[in-house]
């Protein structure tokens, strides 16, 4: 499975998973045992609660303060909302909820993952504080007139329900939606499709406000959405190279000790990459590095790449002997050798997006292109554990550098 396929899953899977989870307990809860029934009640405090502790263990800000704005949101519809449902003040909060958390949510979304523990986390609580003090100073000052004039109707569709979402409120809602989809295509992580999750979620919890048990049972699977969020978002980091977006040295470890049978692994090396990063800076170095990442992402045969450390890169062939592998890392060496890099001027944007953008408006910048030695081994007689094999992949990557590099050597 790519790791484009496996974020898409994610991002639709996981989030229509936890919502239907609250739809059937909702809808069923009266048939489960005690136990598994109070979990419309006490499961969101206990989702949100986990979420926001495993979010500081981890120094992630962005889970923490989504499930610090969904706390506040849940604890607002609790105290206020639930004991008078038709009040001012109910109404207010309501309004206020429908309104912020979204933005909220949105915002984190595009502001820049910096840990917990700084002056920019500060800002964030100030924020979110400064939210909640004006909800309740609204709540208290019991305004009609101004929550008359947010509640009114802007378009003739009307949802049903009991309160009714806000007009803003959906066009809010509808806005960040867009606003966090289009962060998700652009960067396609875990954190992203977690907040747009969470936010489909928070919307059903918003629209069954008069249900107390739906309601809960939306917040808790919002505050779900964002722990698998957040724990597939680490195992990214612990098992992606940021760099090429490649797996990385420790998944191949683990990679390897579940190999058996028939296999082969390569070993990749870019020439002359210290000389060439003298030349040409390291921004260039990143761009190749980047671009051969590419190309053994692309490899036939089965073959899985792995980002090994520097210019280095491995690639398994499970289930796949020595001489089915090297067509096909004779042909992943030749696309390499083949390819002509774009180097990054000065003038070209940093951008990739704004980089295509200004193709074809000006002359190409300079070309460069590199090479690529490998050494290939299986198990045989001599190396029989995939610890061994590696070793003596990396053994043939060292003959084909001798001999000449640019060539694939077993």
């Amino acid at each position: 499975m790519t790791a484009a396929l496996n974020r898409a899953l994610f991002a639709v899977v996981v989030p229509a998973t936890a919502i239907l989870g609250a739809f059937l307990l909702v809808r069923y809860g009266g048939q489960l045992p005690p136990a598994v029934a109070a979990l419309r009640n006490y499961g969101a405090y206990a989702m949100l609660a986990v979420t926001a502790l495993t979010s500081l263990g981890f120094n992630r800000s962005r889970p923490f303060f989504v499930a610090l704005t969904l706390a506040a949101a849940y604890l607002g519809y609790k105290l206020i909302i639930v004991p008078d449902l038709g009040s001012v003040a109910a109404r207010t909060v309501y309004l206020g909820i429908c309104l912020l958390v979204p933005i909220n949510l949105a915002l984190l979304a595009w502001l820049p993952e910096r840990g917990i523990f700084n002056v920019w986390s500060l800002r964030r609580l100030v924020l979110i504080l400064g939210e909640v003090a004006l909800v309740a100073a609204l709540a208290r000052a019991q305004d009609l007139y101004l929550l008359n004039l947010l509640e009114q109707r802007l378009f003739a569709l009307a949802l049903p329900g009991s309160p009714p979402i806000p007009q803003l409120g959906v066009l809010t809602a509808a806005g960040s939606f867009l606003a966090i989809a289009v962060r998700l295509v652009g960067r396609g992580s875990p954190n992203e499709a977690g907040l747009a999750g969470a936010l489909a979620a928070f919307t059903c919890f918003a629209y069954t406000l008069a249900h107390p048990a739906a309601a809960s049972a939306f917040a808790a699977a919002a505050a779900l959405i964002l722990f698998a969020s957040l724990l597939q978002d680490s195992y990214r980091m612990a098992f992606r190279d940021e760099l090429t977006g490649l797996p990385n040295r420790r998944a191949l470890n683990e990679r390897l000790m579940s190999l058996s049978g028939h296999y082969a692994v390569a070993m990749v090396d870019v020439d002359h990459f210290k000389r060439f990063n003298d030349a040409h800076g390291h921004d260039v170095g990143d761009q190749v590095l980047r671009m051969v990442a590419a190309r053994l992402a692309e490899v036939g045969g089965g073959g899985r790449p792995y980002r090994f450390g520097g210019e280095e890169f491995a690639v398994l062939f499970p289930g796949v002997t020595l001489r089915e592998a090297l067509p096909h890392l004779e042909a992943l060496r030749a696309r390499i050798a083949g390819y002509k890099l774009a180097v990054r001027g000065k003038e070209r944007p940093a951008s990739e997006r704004s980089g295509r953008r200004e193709r074809g408006r000006r002359a190409p910048d300079t070309h460069v292109s590199v090479t690529v030695s490998v050494g290939v081994a299986e198990p045989n007689e001599r190396y029989t554990s995939p610890e061994e094999v590696l070793r003596a992949a990396d053994k043939a990557l060292y003959r084909a550098k001798r001999r000449g590099r640019n060539q694939v050597s077993r």
